[in-house]
Formats: C-alpha cells, structure tokens, sequence
C-alpha cells in the first residue's frame, strides 16, 4: 500500500509539471511550437543520458538473471497489448489512432523518473527492457498503423539515439566497466532532467488542444478507459496467473517496473507521428493529455491491485 501511496504523490508531481507548461502557454510566454526544441533536448540529450546511467551498476548474476527477465515480460506484453489492440479495433470499431493509442504507453518519459524516485536508480536498468522492445515496435507496427505504410528501414530503428544509448550501457554492464566519476556525474546530473522536462513538453502540447473538443468527445474517454484501467486489468491477470514473480529473486520488483511501463498514459509518440504522417494529431493530443492528466488516479490503483492480489 505504501508503494501505491509514493506512486501516486510522484504521479501528482509530474502531473503538476504538466499543468505548468501548460500555463506556460495559455500565458502566451511560449507557443505549443516552441517545445520542438525543448523535446530536441530530451530526445538527444537527457534520455540517452538517463539510459547509459541505468546500466552504471554492479554487474551480478541477480542483475543479469532480472535483465532477462524484464525483456522477457517486455516481449510477451507488448505482443498482449498489440493482440488486444487489434482485438478492441474489431468490438470497439477503433480508428488508427484510437487503436494506437490504447496500445502505445508513454512508458519512457514517465516511468524511468516514476523508477528512480521510487525504488532508487539502481533499479532503473530494468525499465530499459520495456524500452527497446517499444523503440522497436514505434519504428515498425505503430508506424504502420499511423501512416498504413510498409516498416521502417531496420537502420533506422538500429541507429535510433536511444537505442544506441542502451547497447553503450549494455557493453558497459557486461564489461564491467565503471565511467569516470566527472562523466558518470554529469550523465546522472542530465538524466534527472527527464521527468520535469517530459511534463513541461506534455503540458505545452496538451495546450494546443481546444478544451470543448477534449470534453465534448466520447471516444476520448472510451480510449482512456481501454489504456488506463481496462487493458491493465488484463494484464494483471494474466501476471497472476503466470506467477512470474517467482522466477528470480526480486520478480515481484522486477515484474512490477514493466507493469508500470504497460499502464502509463498514452505514447506522446503515437502525437508525433500522427504529425508527420498527418493523420489526426488532435486527437492523439487530447487522448494523450486526458490520459496523462487521470493517470494520477489510476496508476496507484492498478499498482494497488497487483501488490494486493
């Protein structure tokens, strides 16, 4: 219960950050436009940097075996979530980008900072896993889905800044190699960023939406529950079932990081490129910015459930 209680205080937080870039913008001290650069920052800078000081801990059988096990679960829920996408797109007649955005978390930005002020960032290298098997997902079937296209190069999935970061790190971890206290520092230092500075960004973007079409439109609210409570609930079930908790030492920790990164709002992603394959990015935006903002709420309560069960 105490874990549900901290998670939903730092959830606040976040949310609260989120509510001040919005202000930023309805203010007029900044434009919607105006975060392009600010998430420039984010995308090639602080998260990469956050990425390789995951992996900056001791290398240990226990560590590695939990490695394994993260992109194990990864794999196998991020096939669940594409399974009931497809599934909820027949019963719940979803368009491209409703059907997307009940896939596709924002499972990056918000839950390494979740990660770090809750459990400490020794356990951040587990939430990597979710990661790289999403990176690759956003490069390959979300693209398909957004633009009806065929996938992207493997190139450009491979030289993706954030991938990269994670096999830096990676080689790091099984090498055992330790970067020098002044960089090691400075990574840390930037990697703290992540959070504040993805809130900020979500905040001014959601501000770009006309509030009449967020709470006039029904099918916002259908997608939020399918990403927030309904498709979680089905996962966890599924995670009870399988006992995977009992695999390695530390699984209930280790299982509960992926959770996380399954029941987080909908991907800012999912916005982006509904931007550049232009489909319809206001509605991204206003499912992306309702289900950040009820967040708040649900994630505690899932959390809840699955230390409960």
């Amino acid at each position: 219960m105490d874990i549900a209680l901290l998670l939903a205080d730092k959830i606040l937080q976040l949310t609260l950050m989120v509510l001040l870039g919005y202000a930023i913008v309805k203010t007029k001290l900044l434009t919607s436009e105006q975060s392009y650069p600010i998430s420039i920052i984010g995308l090639y800078i602080i998260s990469p940097a956050m990425l390789i000081t995951a992996f900056q801990v001791d290398y240990t059988a226990e560590t590695l075996n939990g490695l394994y096990l993260a992109f194990f679960l990864s794999i196998i829920f991020s096939a669940l979530l594409i399974f009931l996408g497809w599934l909820l797109k027949k019963t719940a007649k979803l368009d491209n980008i409703e059907q997307a955005t009940s896939i596709y978390s924002n499972s990056g930005n918000l839950i390494i900072p979740i990660v770090a002020s809750l459990l400490g960032n020794e356990w951040v290298i587990y939430s990597t896993a979710f990661i790289v098997v999403q990176t690759v997902l956003f490069w390959s079937h979300l693209r398909t889905l957004i633009c009806g296209k065929g996938t992207v190069p493997l190139r450009k999935v491979i030289f993706n800044i954030n991938i990269i970061a994670i096999v830096v790190g990676l080689m790091l971890f099984l090498l055992h190699i330790k970067l020098p206290t002044t960089i090691a520092s400075t990574l840390s230092s930037l990697g703290y960023m992540i959070g504040p500075l993805s809130m900020l960004v979500a905040g001014m973007l959601i501000a770009a939406v006309p509030f009449k079409e967020i709470i006039t439109d029904k099918r916002i609210y259908l997608v939020t529950f399918l990403r927030l409570l309904f498709i979680p609930l089905i996962l966890l079930l599924v995670i009870k079932w399988c006992g995977f908790e009992n695999w390695v030492i530390n699984g209930d920790i280790i299982v509960m990081i992926t959770f996380l990164a399954t029941i987080s709002p909908s991907a800012a992603t999912v916005t982006q490129m509904a931007v550049v394959y232009g489909q319809d990015a206001k509605k991204a935006s206003a499912i992306y910015g309702v289900t950040t903002l009820l967040c708040v709420f649900t994630m505690p309560f899932i959390i809840w459930l699955y230390l409960i069960i």
